[in-house]
């Protein structure tokens, strides 16, 4: 299909998409997801404000203990970054799995995350790392925290007037590791569940577990029991499988053509189990 007529902005800077963006315009970075709906006529904003080509939201640099991620830096350009595969691999390891190579080459690490799509992989990472969004209005700019971000299903914390400038994540050092596990019917497909743990070991124990669910719930979900069942757990396998019979807690998953709720609930159970076991180098 064709979408419906649309104005076209591109933006020069961060103010500039700000000025142009209201209640019936959207943001343009790579397109892959907003354009796929426009098609569909699902999406008709009456604007278009691309950000492509903004300086300030492209690329990855250090702040002390922290990496700041521009919104607008491709897929591509984050599997690459040297600052990323030295201090924050886990971005690596599952941005490598966002859907094709085509769509990592125009589509935006920002741009997923602001989509806010349940499904998708770097809403849950976001969470899993305590990531922390900047935001840019008319009123200025503030950070919002990866836990406040994600609203209800493509849904976001963002107003009409606001765009998405960068992502911060923490450092990783020493004694972090980490595991994507993701189940889906084909590859390259959206996962049908997926689970990202981030986990420190020390001493033959865990010390600390992040864990990001993926397509559980109308927003990416935080398996906080099962954090809480780890913290201070002996980093054994018996241990981390009765850890993960907690993951069902706090989530909502649905039923469709795919798989039954109970069946992405105990997807949800094993792949955490195999995400921590992996994170935790067992």
């Amino acid at each position: 299909m064709i979408p419906a007529q649309f104005e076209y902005v591109r933006a020069g800077s961060v103010d500039e998409a700000v000025a142009a963006l209201n209640e019936d315009a959207k943001v343009l970075a790579g397109g892959q997801s907003l354009l796929p709906l426009m098609r569909l006529r699902l999406a008709y904003p009456e604007a278009l404000v691309d950000v492509s080509r903004v300086e300030e939201m492209r690329g990855v640099r250090e702040d002390g203990d922290r990496l700041v991620i521009g919104a607008a830096t491709t897929h591509y350009e984050v599997l690459r970054d040297q600052l990323i595969r030295t201090h924050c691999p886990v971005i690596a390891e599952v941005t490598a799995t966002v859907a094709d190579p085509a769509v990592r080459h125009r589509g935006t690490f920002g741009g997923s995350i602001a989509h806010a799509d349940p499904a998708g992989d770097l809403p849950a990472l976001a969470l899993a790392l305590d990531a922390s969004m900047t935001v840019a209005g008319r009123n200025g700019r503030r950070e919002v925290p990866a836990a406040e971000f994600f609203v209800d299903y493509l849904q976001t914390a963002l107003a009409p007037d606001e765009v998405l400038v960068a992502v911060s994540v923490p450092k990783l050092g020493d004694g972090w590791g980490h595991r994507y596990e993701k189940f889906n019917r084909v590859a390259q497909a959206w996962a049908m569940v997926g689970a990202v743990a981030v986990v420190h070991r020390s001493n033959g124990s865990i010390g600390s577990a992040r864990i990001g669910l993926v397509n559980v719930g109308s927003t990416p979900v935080r398996a906080a029991a099962v954090e809480a069942a780890l913290a201070g757990a002996e980093a054994s396998p018996d241990a981390v499988a009765a850890a993960a019979e907690s993951a069902t807690e706090g989530i909502a998953p649905t039923t469709d053509i795919h798989a039954s709720a109970e069946y992405r609930a105990h997807l949800a159970r094993v792949l955490t189990r195999r995400a921590v076991t992996a994170a935790a180098g067992m």
